[in-house]
C-alpha cells in the first residue's frame, strides 16, 4: 500500500492558491482514476483506489499546511506503514513554473508542510515537488504562494496536472522515470518531424561521391558512330 499526501491549505478560500498545487494533484488523480468519494479521516480528507497493482491511499491534511505533519503520522500509524510508503505532493517556488521533479528524503528548504512532516515521521518520505516559480524576492513568498494561479498560468498548470494523473500509476510502482516521462509528454508534447531521413552512415574508408553534371560531349558525330563500333 502506498500514502500519496498533497499539501494545502483547507476551505474554498485557499482553492486555488499556488499552496495548493498538491491538492490539485489529488483531485486529479482521484478524478481520473476511479476512487472513492472523499471523506473525514485523520484530520483530513481521505480517498482510497488503485493505480496500477497498487492499492493507493490518497490524503489532504486539514489541518493548514503547518500543521500537515499531524495528519500524515497519524495516518501511517494507522495503515502500518513506512515513511518511505508515502509521497508528498507539494509547491516549489525553486522550480520554474511547469517544471516537476522528484526526490527521495533530504531537508525541507523551509517549506512549512514538509518541515511540520519531518517533525512527525522524519525526512526518509518520497516528494513530488511541483514548480511555481519564484516572485523574485524571499519577501514575497508567503503573499505569492497564498495568491490564485493567474489566468496565465492555466494552460501550463492543466497540463501538469494531467500528466501527474497520467504518471502516478508509475509513482505506485516506485518509477519516478516514467512517472516524470508522463508529465513531460503533457507538458512539452513530442511533435512530428518534418525533417528529412539523415543519408545511411559510411562504412569505415568509404567516400561518398559528390554528384556532378554529365561532362558535355564535344565527339563529331562520326567519332561517336565509330566508337560505337570500337
Amino acid at each position: 500500500m502506498k500514502l500519496f499526501v498533497g499539501l494545502g491549505n483547507p476551505g474554498a478560500k485557499y482553492s486555488h492558491n499556488r499552496h495548493n498545487i498538491g491538492f490539485m494533484a489529488l483531485d486529479r488523480i482521484a478524478d481520473d482514476h476511479g476512487f472513492s468519494p472523499w471523506k473525514s479521516k485523520f484530520q483530513g480528507q481521505l480517498s482510497e483506489g488503485r493505480l496500477g497493482h497498487e492499492k493507493v491511499m490518497l490524503l489532504k491534511p486539514a489541518t493548514f499546511m503547518n500543521l500537515s505533519g499531524q495528519s500524515v503520522g497519524e495516518a501511517m500509524r494507522f495503515f502500518k506503514l513506512d515513511s518511505t510508503d508515502i509521497t508528498v505532493f507539494h509547491d516549489e517556488i525553486d522550480l520554474a513554473p511547469a517544471k516537476t521533479k522528484c526526490k527521495s528524503g533530504g531537508g525541507h528548504a523551509g517549506h512549512n508542510g514538509l518541515r511540520s512532516i519531518h517533525q512527525h515521521i522524519g525526512p526518509h518520505y518520497d516528494r513530488v515537488r511541483l514548480g511555481v516559480g519564484h516572485p523574485g524576492h524571499k519577501d514575497k513568498v508567503p503573499s505569492y504562494v497564498l495568491n490564485d494561479f493567474a489566468k496565465a498560468e492555466q494552460n501550463w498548470l492543466d497540463d501538469v496536472l494531467r500528466g501527474v494523473s497520467d504518471g502516478a500509476p508509475f509513482l505506485a510502482e516506485d518509477d519516478s522515470a516514467k512517472f516524470l516521462n508522463a508529465v513531460a509528454l503533457r507538458v512539452a508534447p513530442a511533435r512530428s518531424s518534418t525533417t528529412q531521413p539523415k543519408p545511411k552512415p559510411q562504412t569505415q574508408g568509404q567516400t561518398q561521391a559528390e554528384p556532378s553534371p554529365e561532362a558535355e560531349d564535344t565527339r563529331s558525330p562520326m567519332q561517336k558512330l565509330l566508337d560505337r563500333f570500337n
